[in-house]
């Protein structure tokens, strides 16, 4: 059974840094995609930014520049650094992962930016 434990979030102001970790466990298989999207109240989920086990990464548009996506392969964690901040980053974040067709997500961690 595949579970994701995220970690990481919290209360920021305007201008502020975070960052998120996302551990799996269970059967995972090497080629796969981790990620992190987040949904803020009244809006559907949207993409943040995404990872594959070769290493080519995709950022929403967003969030280039000011957000970078990392990954530990031997230890099945994604991470997210999160700099300059905006209150509109609010949201909850979840951590995503992908392989063999399936789709696993994790619980969300909240992340709230203050003026």
């Amino acid at each position: 059974q595949v579970q994701l434990a995220e970690s990481g979030g919290g209360l920021v102001q305007a201008g502020g840094s975070l960052r998120l970790s996302c551990a799996s466990s269970g059967t995972i298989f090497s080629i796969n995609v981790m990620g992190w999207y987040r949904q803020a109240p009244g809006k559907q989920r949207e993409l943040v930014a995404r990872l594959t086990s070769g290493g080519i990464t995709t950022y929403a548009d967003s969030m280039k520049g000011r957000f970078t996506i990392s990954r530990d392969n031997t230890k099945n964690t994604v991470y997210l650094q999160m700099n300059s901040l905006e209150p509109e980053d609010t949201a909850v974040y979840y951590c995503n992962l992908q392989f063999l067709g399936k789709t696993y997500w994790g619980q969300g961690t909240q992340v709230t930016v203050s003026l």
